[in-house]
């Protein structure tokens, strides 16, 4: 009688580093959404930055990449002909499942923290003028069909400086209108508190009276978004998105022109007025006032006024 061969287990220890890679990677994704909390869209963005990690990184081992290896690796996102911006944050991305795989014993040092990153903010970014935004923002007009909805998203977007995903996640209960404000849902699912101003509390108003309960009766259940679709659900980003670009060209705006635009713009004008740097910081929600920095570099007739007003020479 032959002798059943038994199947052949190839251990853990000899798995290709590619494999070795990709299970790491699932638990890095894990350990971000269960352990450190952090919002869903932040999690995907380093599950992309890591695919295109192991993409590069092939059947190299993690454990044996050199400073010199990791060097490569940026050259190779530069190569791909990536932003900037988008090299940066790969690199930030694998400088923290680096720290992760040091917490599980699997690196005994992080060579990615020797990496020198591109400022974040190599670029300026785009901004409108007070004049622009405004011809901007008036442009939903009676023969769109979602002129109220509209005319508030946008509003709420510039008044707030929200990104396009807090706008999306606002509910009706995070508005209080009579005392002119908003609570937003950051990154991490950390609140801050933002005034409206009138405009943006009228446009939100008259939403509110005239077309989202319209909206809200294709819903199944009733909903709890305040920006909601044609179909009552909550609006995706991607929609926001296209919204913009949509008003944008309609306006006259640069073809740059995004949802991030509005942020940027709303940061820039409040510093030019001469909003303090700490209370623009909050308003954003950055946990780093270097990132809120960036705006006092945008606008040069701010740093023109400070000039005028404290130099004695001036």
């Amino acid at each position: 009688m032959a002798k059943r061969r038994r199947k052949k287990l190839v251990p853990a220890s000899r798995k290709t580093g590619g494999e070795k890679a990709a299970r790491w990677s699932r638990l890095f994704l894990d350990y971000l959404r269960t352990e450190c909390h952090l919002a869903n869209n932040t999690v995907l963005a380093y599950g992309r930055d890591l695919r295109r990690f192991r993409e590069w990184l092939e059947d190299r081992r993690i454990e044996s990449l050199s400073i010199s290896d990791l060097s490569d690796y940026a050259a190779w996102l530069n190569e791909l002909g990536l932003a900037p911006t988008s090299i940066s944050r790969h690199l930030v991305s694998l400088k923290v499942f680096f720290r992760y795989l040091q917490l599980e014993g699997v690196l005994t040092e992080n060579r990615a923290e020797l990496l020198g990153t591109q400022k974040i903010w190599q670029r300026v970014p785009h901004v409108m003028s007070p004049g622009m935004v405004d011809k901007f923002l008036d442009e939903p007009g009676p023969d769109d069909r979602l002129m109220y909805r509209d005319r508030a998203l946008l509003e709420l977007m510039y008044a707030t400086g929200c990104r396009a995903s807090e706008v999306c996640d606002m509910k009706v209960g995070d508005v209080q209108l009579e005392e002119r404000f908003c609570m937003c849902h950051g990154k991490g699912d950390k609140q801050r508190l933002v005034p409206l101003n009138p405009s943006a509390v009228d446009a939100v108003r008259e939403y509110l009276e005239k077309q989202r309960g319209q909206l809200a009766e294709k819903a199944t259940d009733p909903p709890m978004w305040l920006i909601l679709s044609r179909t009552g659900k909550r609006l995706r980003r991607e929609a926001v998105w296209e919204l913009v670009k949509k008003y944008a060209l309609r306006s006259g705006a640069p073809v740059g022109i995004s949802p991030h635009t509005l942020r940027h713009s709303f940061a820039t004008h409040l510093l030019a007025g001469g909003a303090d740097l700490r209370i623009v910081q909050e308003m954003l929600g950055h946990a780093n006032i270097t990132t809120t920095q960036i705006y006092t570099h945008v606008d040069s007739s701010r740093l023109k006024k400070v000039h005028a007003t404290f130099h004695p020479r001036a």
